[in-house]
């Protein structure tokens, strides 16, 4: 049994994944240098298993192979075994994982990458099963056939290693630059919407993700272009993402995918990145559109966030896991007969009417609670009740539930905190605290902040992971360019000049680590990082969006509101760098695409001088930011802290206000209109066609 065996060196691990493995009877090694002169003067070569703590996948590898005798007495003989936490280092994993893709043609987790001591790869492949199976070729037979290949063919082992280090190089090259227009951005809808599902929502076919980037992209697009049909299809996605069982609806929050066209059976595992992003969906679509629903979801969403993975101090943590008690699913799954066992046969019937729960069920013989095909209306007039009587009875239902779900042995949590993941939350609470006027989310996401600083930043370096006292790891682009979201999302919110600052200061130093000077755009680790065989770049926005896009938003709103033009520049200069990529897969950008939009809108900057806050002043300022108005930037002069301001932004010094009022300057490109102290005259400026 596991629990007998001795530990291995993960032992001396944080990473939660590595800890998972630190009884295997493999031999693990971290990534380490150590490791790689083992291999050098043992001539033996690198096996590299990458994955994570929540990802099932993962943990049925191991199962299977890693905490098999048999499998472990080839590895530790035959090879020098390393774990790597794909979190914790991302740019292992972003290489190696694009090796992988060169050479089969897919990839996920587990990754398992064959590499020589030098770090060059020869092999990789993702899940192997222990024994032959499915046309799979079995763990133990790739083992040996590749110990006996870097064995007996040094030379063919050499020879892949160049091809796979010339691919790599040629990667890097992005091909001929070309403009991004308009044409490109609507080339982008019109394929969101050949692949749009009109049934369910979402975007092609199973397994469907919720792509809350894509969604935000589609607002944006039906605000600049007045285009009814992007509109539509972000709201029928929200809706059906919101219906399904990828919805939590006992406990909330979003798992990370469904493996059905319906949104209905999830892969479980709860991601705090997710979670994040669709807050930011549900909060922009709600500014959009005014459903309630939208604004219900998103507290929601940021119940669970609060009462689940907050730190006690204030960071975030990564993710619930998929398993409990070794099984998929079974924390969140009921029988219509565990539920009227908590409710009661008349309140139990009700709920298992609303939300789908049936004998024959639809999850391996339970339920995921779902609303796809539930019509609350026609259960209402068929009870005799309003529909606002039944929401509250079904609310009560779901309290007594969730009480006696948390009574279940709960999925396996990943604790540690990550920067770029608690920069997005940061961002989202920031912003849903600003457009629901809740002070609680801001003051959650400030307090999340000061965690971070106190933490995660060591001598002006943002650093990737905190967990258990240990920080660990220089961060990469997407630490700087996802907390500087989190510093603009909280400016916006609070008007505190030490939010503006603590942004320039960062994009700064984010412009000095990872700038490339020589192509333009963002290399993802930083020039004193750790050298691996290539350094890249990266602009495609997938299940998170790239640092390069996030860092092409933020710099172009932080432009605007400094008036720093050198910010907006760069931008270009990483539209330039990533043009053809951009302009070939539109869709896989849809991130950068929205800074894009931006870039090509007359944007306005709205400008407020004043001694203290009035109540015309709070009504103005909220009028802008409970609406869907991407293309308007607001900043707040406190005339006690204009100096301080002035510093961030020197076109501000000279702002005054006119007689003793709040003075109101509507600005387009830095060029202002003349200040005025009456509000409505200046919404008929940021409004006028």
């Amino acid at each position: 049994m596991a629990e007998n065996r001795r530990f291995n060196r993960l032992i001396h691990e944080k990473s939660p994944y590595l800890l998972q493995h630190a009884r295997n009877p493999v031999d693990w090694y971290p990534w380490s240098e150590d490791a790689f002169a083992k291999a050098k003067q043992e001539n033996k070569p690198v096996f590299v298993s990458i994955g994570y703590s929540t990802c099932h996948w993962c943990h049925v590898m191991e199962r299977e192979s890693f905490e098999n005798e048999e499998v472990a007495r080839i590895l530790n003989e035959k090879f020098v075994a390393i774990k790597v936490d794909r979190e914790e280092r991302p740019d292992i994993d972003a290489i190696y994982m694009l090796v992988c893709q060169m050479m089969t043609g897919q990839g996920g987790w587990p990754l398992s990458v064959f590499l020589t001591p030098e770090k060059v790869p020869f092999y990789a492949g993702t899940y192997f099963p222990r024994e032959s199976r499915y046309g799979m070729p079995g763990f133990k037979e790739v083992l040996l056939y590749l110990s006996q290949q870097y064995t007996e063919n040094p030379d063919r082992i050499k020879d892949v290693g160049v091809q796979v280090k010339q691919a790599l190089e040629a990667s890097r090259e992005k091909g001929k630059q070309t403009a991004l227009t308009k044409e490109t951005i609507g080339r982008a809808f019109q394929a969101y919407k050949q692949g749009f599902d009109p049934r369910y929502g979402g975007f092609g076919k199973a397994p469907k993700f919720p792509m809350p980037h894509s969604l935000v992209f589609l607002l944006m697009y039906a605000k600049f272009y007045e285009n009814r049909d992007a509109l539509a299809m972000a709201t029928k996605t929200l809706d059906g993402l919101a219906r399904g069982g990828i919805y939590d609806h006992i406990g909330y929050g979003f798992s990370r995918y469904s493996v059905d066209e319906k949104f209905l059976v999830p892969h479980f595992e709860k991601m705090l990145y997710d979670n994040a992003l669709l807050v930011l969906a549900y909060t922009d679509a709600f500014r959009m559109t005014k459903n309630a629903q939208y604004k219900k979801i998103t507290e929601e969403i940021i119940t669970y966030v609060l009462r689940d993975m907050a730190h006690p101090d204030g960071g975030f943590y990564s993710a619930e896991d998929a398993d409990s008690e070794g099984k998929e699913g079974k924390f969140y799954v009921w029988t219509p007969a565990e539920v009227k066992d908590v409710l009661g046969e008349q309140l139990g019937t009700l709920f298992c009417q609303a939300y789908g729960i049936t004998g024959q069920g639809n999850f391996e013989g339970k339920n995921i609670p779902n609303q796809i095909t539930t019509h609350l209306e026609s259960i209402a007039k068929k009870e005799g009740i309003s529909p606002a009587a039944l929401a509250e009875k079904l609310e009560t239902a779901r309290q007594s539930l969730f009480q006696h779900r948390e009574k279940r042995v709960r999925p396996f949590r990943d604790d540690k905190i990550l920067t770029s993941w608690n920069g997005l939350m940061i961002a989202a609470l920031a912003k849903a605290g600003r457009v629901f006027h809740q002070p609680s989310y801001v003051q959650a996401a400030e307090k999340a902040v000061s965690f971070i600083r106190d933490n995660l930043i060591q001598n002006d370096r943002v650093m990737v992971r905190y967990r258990d006292g240990e920080v660990k790891n220089k961060g990469f682009i997407d630490e700087y360019a996802f907390l500087l979201w989190g510093y603009m999302e909280l400016y916006e919110s609070t008007f505190a000049p030490f939010y503006l600052a603590e942004a320039k200061k960062l994009a700064g130093n984010m412009i000095d680590l990872f700038w490339d000077g020589h192509g333009g755009g963002f290399f993802f680790s930083g020039n004193d990082d750790e050298p691996l065989l290539v350094r890249q770049k990266e602009s495609y926005d997938g299940a998170l969006p790239s640092g390069n896009s996030v860092a092409a938003c933020q710099l172009l709103r932080l432009s605007k509101l400094t008036g720093d033009f050198t910010l907006e520049e760069k931008v270009q200069q990483l539209f330039q760098a990533f043009s053809k990529d951009i302009d070939d897969e539109p869709t896989a950008h849809a991130m950068m695409l929205q800074a894009v939009m931006y870039a090509q809108q007359a944007t306005k900057e709205v400008v407020i001088v004043m001694d203290d806050e009035t109540k015309e002043v709070v009504d103005f300022i909220n009028h802008i930011q409970k609406n869907f108005y991407p293309g308007i930037s607001v900043m707040v002069v406190k005339r006690r802290e204009q100096a301080k301001l002035s510093k961030i932004a020197s076109f501000i010094e000279d702002y005054a206000m006119i007689n003793g009022q709040p003075t109101i300057y509507v600005c387009e490109n830095f060029s202002c209109n003349q200040p005025t102290n009456d509000f409505q005259t200046a919404l008929d400026l940021l409004f006028k066609k």
